[in-house]
């Protein structure tokens, strides 16, 4: 494996994404992993007091993968259901300030200041090239960490509705906002990605990747309606062009972000280019 950039400021600004699958059980409805969610405060916790700066975007989980599937949101608006369609709009925009507001009750009550940015006030529009302005969460003071989420938002007709996922804010908070040094995506299931599906006894840790590499994955279109694993590396690999350091790292290993952001290198999946 070729080592990573050696040469990195003391300061780091790390973009983390804490995948659904992490912080929530995807399969029960509206179900936390709330140590999860207290490791990954913690972890936080830890980067801030090191100096570094701190950006954070969260997945939704069963928070609302599971009623996006159940209502065909991510199709947008079906005339033959739509009121219900939009209620579960509304639903979900609620539960997903929920689950934020648990993330940032675990990160203020250990000490550290947090903004929460909720897509539905700001974005229209899906995929990387969603509409909305990124200044808010650029400009959010240096003593607090600005978090945003994946979240159903608002579209033009005759859509009119959508899932804005986190894997897309990831895209354009790497591609658009100066100075992060780092974008890990932490994953809930995996050391990183693999050469065949986590249930798969012959899958091994993949080191290095970029999109000239094809893989064997599996995308689970019960629980989740934003692409699975294919889309984060699409995603990732449009970061890579711009952010020297993007990884994906096994969520339940905190220590492998330090180790990573003090070392240059830990044990997970470096996407390359």
């Amino acid at each position: 494996m070729s080592s990573p950039l050696a040469e990195m400021s003391t300061m780091a600004h790390i973009l983390m994404k804490f995948g659904g699958g992490l912080i929530t059980s995807k399969s029960e409805m509206k179900t936390v992993d709330q140590e999860s969610i207290n490791n990954l405060a913690n972890l936080t916790r830890g980067l801030v007091e090191l100096g570094h700066r701190v950006t954070i975007v969260h997945g939704a989980g069963s928070f609302g993968h599971l009623k996006a599937k159940q209502w065909k949101i991510v199709e947008g608006a079906q005339p033959e259901f739509l009121n219900q369609q939009l209620d579960a709009v509304a639903s979900i925009r609620n539960d997903m300030l929920e689950l934020n507001s648990i993330i940032c009750d675990a990160l203020q009550s250990i000490g550290v200041n947090c903004n929460s940015y909720p897509p539905s006030n700001w974005a229209r529009g899906v995929g990387p090239d969603f509409h909305g302005s990124l200044s808010s969460i650029e400009n959010c003071s240096i003593e607090s960490v600005p978090i945003t989420f994946g979240d159903a938002v608002d579209c033009d007709e005759p859509k009119m509705f959508g899932i804005l996922s986190g894997d897309d804010l990831m895209v354009r908070i790497g591609k658009e906002i100066n100075g992060i040094t780092h974008c890990i995506f932490l994953l809930g299931d995996t050391e990183g990605l693999l050469s065949a599906p986590p249930n798969d006894p012959t899958a091994e840790l993949i080191e290095e990747w970029n999109s000239r590499r094809s893989i064997s994955g599996e995308h689970d279109s019960q629980q989740d309606v934003t692409g699975g694993i294919f889309l984060k590396l699409d995603s990732a690999a449009k970061i890579a062009t711009v952010v020297p350091n993007v990884w994906f790292i096994c969520g339940r290993r905190c220590e492998r972000v330090l180790e990573l952001v003090n070392s240059g290198n830990t044990r997970g999946t470096r996407i390359l280019p």
